[in-house]
């Protein structure tokens, strides 16, 4: 299926527009490029976070709010599920984009990606690029952009800066966090991309993740929005493929329980690797459960387990 993940965003964002008063986000202009902050200055929850999550999917996907019980605590949840996984995933939603402008920076993730091809060995490995005229990124940062960042991104995508959409929200706000754990599916299919499996033979894919509460310090607030995902995340994935045996001990592979690094909560991880994520063990980043189908054979593969004590600690004793 050839789709254009961007002008499905785009329509997505119409909607966020004309419903801004509502879900809590305002609306403004850079040079000709339209910013929407979701959560930088903006007071956007649960509703924008929705939004942010289904423009990541590049309108790909469903995203629906839910209240799950994690032991003792009971907390609100986001369930994600696409039926083009390396499209929605991978192709749009991944943060797989650094912009860095002069003083600016930002984790880039959406449909511009695929634009501006960022990474480009990921798109040759699911075999997708995108063709549209107006280009959608989300920006996880603090920072409002200047009309240098929107010149640097409308060029990237080969878009007017007229036809750029760039939506923000911090890891400190509630958008910022309910779209963090959003991205519990894509989680789980970028660790098995890393583990050798080829995500284009990944049919379908569902997940759920506790949303984080808010913290305004931001590395706290990194903390608790990974442990959502690390410890708490739970991932479905149908596939087709041949090996049962082979599938099964990929699956064995993939749940953060794997890492050398598993067992305390992120905050305590990243300041002891000197706030440097890449002096973190990669095998870290990947969802707490995975549990696989294979439409082959009709076999059914379960690895890792939810970390009640980590969740806690980590959302409640700070």
């Amino acid at each position: 299926m050839q789709v254009s993940v961007n002008v499905r965003a785009s329509r997505i964002v119409e909607e966020m527009i004309a419903r801004q008063d509502e879900i809590g986000v305002s609306v403004y202009k850079v040079g000709e490029g339209t910013v929407i902050d979701a959560g930088v200055e903006a007071s956007g929850g649960y509703l924008a976070g929705r939004y942010l999550t289904e423009v990541c999917l590049g309108g790909l996907g469903s995203v629906t709010m839910t209240w799950k019980q994690y032991g003792e605590m009971s907390l609100p949840a986001v369930v994600v599920s696409t039926d083009h996984p390396s499209i929605a995933l991978l192709g749009s939603q991944f943060a797989g984009w650094q912009i860095k402008v002069e003083k600016f920076f930002a984790m880039g993730s959406g449909p511009a990606r695929s634009l501006a091809l960022k990474p480009k060995e990921l798109y040759e490995k699911i075999g997708y690029r995108d063709e549209a005229d107006t280009a959608v990124i989300v920006l996880e940062t603090t920072q409002k952009p200047d009309e240098a960042v929107v010149e640097y991104v409308s060029s990237a995508c080969n878009v007017e800066p007229k036809d750029l959409y760039i939506i923000l929200a911090s890891t400190s706000s509630l958008a910022g966090s309910t779209q963090i754990s959003g991205r519990i599916v894509e989680t789980g299919l970028h660790k098995l991309l890393d583990v050798g499996f080829d995500p284009k033979l990944v049919l379908y894919g569902s997940g759920c993740a506790p949303i984080a509460p808010v913290h305004p310090k931001f590395q706290r607030a990194m903390g608790r929005t990974n442990d959502a995902l690390l410890y708490g995340g739970e991932t479905f994935f149908t596939v087709k493929y041949e090996d049962d045996e082979e599938l099964r001990r990929i699956v064995e592979q993939v749940p953060s329980s794997k890492s050398r690094d598993y067992g305390r909560s992120f905050f305590e991880t990243f300041k002891e690797a000197g706030y440097d994520f890449y002096k973190i063990d990669p095998a870290l980043f990947a969802p707490a459960c995975i549990t696989v189908n294979n439409l082959k054979t009709g076999s059914v593969y379960r690895a890792g387990q939810i970390n009640e004590k980590v969740l806690k600690e980590s959302f409640f004793g700070h």
